[in-house]
């Protein structure tokens, strides 16, 4: 029942249709990223993971510098124009990536795609709690992460089965069309999302910046909300030696395959989709601050023992672990609701956004 839950936001129509688009982006996102890869083999070789490295390193880059201003923006002008403007772009620009011949080419147009995906994330984030209510909101987040874990799973295989039927470069055709429908979608949503200011002012550049300063000021001066993002920073790090050293462990050190480090990054996922369930249920008895705290201490007990793990036992390690890291990031997005008033919620969702994914960097 309390897995039902979870479900109860999607009563809601209008999160309904603005989750629906959220899922369709997410499976256009991994079309993309399956489609990068086979792209980047067949221009670079043996160099591909160069190329992809370096496309990674943009994509964070642009969302480290742009959220922040994405924030500012999602508090000021229409949101769900926003939204979809942002799908709009991406569909042209990916509508571009079959016609690459040049590695420059895809440092250009995954740049470009990930401005505009720099603009839609903190939107989204904070459009949930708008379109939510005070008592679906913990809900609906949760359903929201736990189906990115998900598909961050599932998506890849997906992707590569239908890049396997469909051909390495024509699938970004079919990318396109996920970000086309996700943008119908939001297009028919009722009315606009804007959020109502308090105080209405000027729209000027100096005004903007002021915006943007205020999201990490907000950030940093409530207490709650920098202990959330001080634990993000111990989740990124531990995350980050997940992501760097488990192909090395499993296919070095423990001599095993491609395969088996597929099942324990599977595991990673799993245990990550399952706590976004569990959180969404426990957040109405359980302190977010609490849930944060639960989430460090399970990545650091996973952490601690992997090196003498053999494979069975780094999967349920790994299991753990990345329930931890739903544990502590929901939680802060959560948070920001709890503790921000709606006319500042995008401004700081986007700096929250922004310095989550600098602890990447960092790690």
């Amino acid at each position: 029942m309390n897995t039902l839950r979870l479900f109860q936001s999607l009563r809601n129509p209008v999160f309904a249709r603005l989750y629906a688009a959220q899922t369709t982006n997410l499976l256009g996102d991994a079309l993309t990223w399956v489609g990068l890869a086979l792209l980047a083999f067949d221009l670079a070789g043996k160099n591909s993971a160069i190329v992809l490295s370096t496309a990674l390193t943009l994509r964070v880059t642009a969302f480290v510098l742009l959220a922040p201003l994405a924030g500012a923006i999602a508090d000021r002008f229409d949101r769900k124009r926003i939204m979809v403007v942002t799908h709009l772009a991406r569909m042209v620009l990916v509508g571009l990536l079959p016609f690459v011949t040049q590695i420059w080419q895809i440092y250009a147009l995954v740049l470009s795609l990930n401005v505009f995906y720099a603009f839609f994330t903190p939107t989204y984030q904070a459009t949930i709690p708008l379109v939510t209510g005070q008592n679906d909101y913990p809900q609906a987040i949760a359903l929201s992460s736990a189906t990115f874990q998900l598909l961050g799973v599932l998506g890849p295989s997906v992707a590569g089965a239908v890049a396997a039927f469909v051909g390495a470069r024509q699938v970004f055709f079919l990318d396109a069309l996920t970000f086309l429908i996700a943008a119908i979608l939001i297009v028919t949503l009722p009315g606009q999302l804007r959020v109502e200011q308090t105080t209405p002012q000027v729209r000027t550049v100096s005004r903007t910046w002021r915006d943007i300063k205020d999201g990490t000021t907000r950030l940093f001066a409530d207490a709650t909300l920098r202990y959330a993002l001080a634990m993000q920073l111990v989740a990124s790090v531990t995350g980050a030696q997940i992501l760097v050293n488990t192909i090395g462990y499993v296919q070095g050190t423990l001599s095993l395959g491609s395969v088996q480090y597929g099942w324990v990054m599977g595991a990673f996922g799993i245990g990550a989709t399952i706590a976004a369930v569990v959180v969404g249920s426990l957040s109405q008895r359980w302190a977010r601050t609490t849930l944060i705290l639960v989430g460090v201490l399970l990545i650091t007990i996973a952490l601690l023992p992997a090196n003498q793990a053999g494979l069975g036992f780094l999967m349920v390690l790994w299991l753990i672990a990345g329930a931890g890291q739903t544990c502590v990031n929901v939680s802060a997005q959560t948070l920001i609701a709890d503790r921000t008033p709606t006319d500042a919620q995008g401004r700081v969702y986007g700096a929250q956004f922004a310095w989550s994914h600098l602890w990447w960097v960092f790690a």
